[in-house]
């Protein structure tokens, strides 16, 4: 991010970028001189053009490279969401617990899943959760674990249903559902507002638009600095979702996207 250039670009332009310090550093080595200017002139390197990164998927890459997510919570951009569907977080969840709670209904997003034998030998799985607040594991036995196994993939959000036991100072949490957070989010968004300046990305918008949902969706043409708005209301349904909104939000031309 230092270098002010997007990360997808300095990533697909990795090798070129070695192998242009790498010839900086052999040309000072011996000593060459270039007649029209330094050698490490950034001016040099065009870094090649590619699509850019969602914001799930930003989030999800860096995990991959270090371990948690570094610059925000792949459920950030769920928040007004989850309030709708009054889906707790972790930390809330968990002093309730403390005061007694037995079940609840949480979000979170899989960074882990392993499966293994009871002592009885029969099979098991945990899987651990993040949300902004915190991380918390699950546990499922073999009928949920038979049920809900391919919906527990690591780096998708999830909407679960969780039994809570506590004895002494150890809780355990064993899931009774999961649902896809993009789908039960779809549920909930009515309608979706996208801003642009000119007809440019109206092509791109298309692509990008899955019918047959519950949502409405309008296109919101700012003219004049601002000054005034155009509203054209698009007449047909659509799925829309803030992960939808995410990858609207990379278009050329989209000045921002809003879900109601």
């Amino acid at each position: 991010d230092e270098f002010k250039v997007p990360r997808e670009q300095m990533l697909k332009g990795l090798d070129m970028l070695v192998g242009h310090a790498s010839r900086i550093a052999r040309d000072r080595d011996i000593g060459a001189i270039d007649m029209f200017g330094d050698a490490g002139d950034e001016s040099k390197i065009k870094l090649p053009n590619v699509p850019p990164w969602t914001a799930s998927e930003k989030l999800q890459r860096e995990y991959q490279a270090v371990g948690f997510y570094l610059s925000a919570h792949p459920l950030d951009e769920y928040h007004s969401v989850l309030e709708k569907m009054r889906v707790q977080n972790w930390r809330d969840f968990e002093r309730a617990i403390k005061a007694g709670a037995s079940a609840g209904r949480l979000a979170g997003t899989v960074t882990m899943m392993q499966e293994r034998k009871t002592k009885k030998g029969k099979p098991m799985g945990i899987a651990a959760l993040s949300d902004s607040t915190g991380q918390f594991e699950v546990v499922m036995f073999s009928e949920s674990l038979a049920a809900f196994r391919d919906k527990l993939q690591v780096g998708q959000s999830v909407v679960v249903l969780i039994k809570a036991s506590r004895w002494n100072d150890d809780v355990s949490l064993q899931l009774q559902s999961v649902n896809s957070l993009e789908s039960e989010a779809q549920k909930v968004q009515k309608a979706m507002r996208i801003y642009l300046r000119n007809q440019e990305p109206v092509a791109s918008i298309a692509q990008q638009l899955k019918q047959n949902g519950d949502g409405s969706v309008s296109l919101i043409i700012v003219q004049n600095d601002g000054e005034r708005e155009v509203e054209v209301d698009l007449g047909k349904r659509y799925m829309i979702s803030p992960q939808v909104a995410s990858a609207l939000k990379t278009v050329n031309g989209i000045v921002d996207v809003e879900l109601i």
